[in-house]
């Protein structure tokens, strides 16, 4: 582990347990209510979490920029840590053939985008459940989604396997830095491109906006791609609101395509990072961000 690391400047980025685990869960979980093991987790799972660096981050956001007090900024860390866990859960209720029921706010962007014969490039961040999108939103044409290579395996073929029936292809980001020749493949193409853009992984390269009242460091390659190429963007984040609910938020951001590349790199993380703080006045325990983006820190 490196100093980065330590320190939580630095995102892990896989999945806990090894692979014996995630089949057990998955077959667990066909049999048993969901909840049962939800309450499992937060009185065996979460408690010893607590004493990780990401805990330290994720209170420092409730008392910083919550603006909570001490124990209320303890206990929405704690529920912060549980619907994680159980946002990992119900990825793997999913793998075994579980369904959620998912309403759609502003589907009608998504539509209009799909349909056309440009790329566009889709935007989430790390809140609520992304990868469910991924399983409700639905377009004729090809999704390219960008996920992390050093994922555990059980993970990625149980991706796969459901991906391949919804038109969705995985690209790993590699540090070779091979990753880019795919996405433009998929822009050429007239391909949906997915890419999270809340968290430094790949490239260290850097755009600085503010996000809660404090600037915030976020990747600068999804609005370079974006930019660079003219498209339009979509900001898509899929949220907790049950046990068996979520509910996918897709709104479109804008940048003046008629500005300096700097600039318009400038205003769409800028508009990123309004939607993503919209999100988070309605859903602020559903932020999993254990590691520091803020750059006064």
């Amino acid at each position: 582990m490196t100093k980065q690391q330590r320190n939580g400047r630095k995102w892990a980025g896989t999945t806990y347990g090894n692979s014996l685990m995630h089949k057990w869960l998955v077959k667990l979980l066909r049999v048993i209510d969901i909840r049962i093991v939800y309450v499992f987790t937060a009185v065996f799972v979460i408690p010893p979490c607590m004493f990780l660096p990401g805990f330290r981050f994720i209170y420092r956001y409730f008392r910083e920029r919550r603006g909570m007090g001490r124990m209320k900024a303890f206990c929405s860390a704690y529920r912060n840590h549980c619907l994680f866990g159980q946002v990992v859960i119900d990825r793997f209720a999913i793998y075994g053939g579980k369904r959620f029921r998912v309403d759609i706010d502003g589907g009608e962007y998504y539509d209009t985008l799909a349909s056309r014969e440009e790329a566009f490039i889709q935007l989430s961040a790390h809140v609520g459940n992304y990868e469910l999108a991924g399983y409700s939103l639905k377009a004729s044409k090809s999704i390219n989604a960008l996920v992390f290579d050093g994922e555990k395996q059980t993970v990625m073929e149980n991706r796969t396997k459901i991906f391949a029936d919804r038109n969705i292809r995985m690209i790993a980001v590699r540090e070779d830095m091979s990753h880019l020749y795919e996405i433009e493949r998929a822009i050429r193409s007239g391909e949906i491109v997915s890419m999270p853009a809340d968290r430094m992984f790949g490239s260290q390269k850097s755009v600085v906006t503010s996000l809660l009242g404090a600037p915030v460091r976020l990747p600068l390659g999804p609005f370079a791609v974006a930019t660079s190429h003219g498209l339009e963007v979509l900001a898509v984040n899929v949220m907790k609101r049950g046990a068996t609910r979520y509910k996918i938020y897709v709104r479109p951001l804008h940048y003046d395509r008629q500005a300096p590349r700097r600039v318009q790199t400038a205003q769409l993380a800028q508009a990123y990072a309004k939607e993503l703080e919209r999100v988070l006045e309605m859903y602020p325990t559903q932020w999993y961000n254990y590691y520091n983006v803020w750059c006064s820190e």
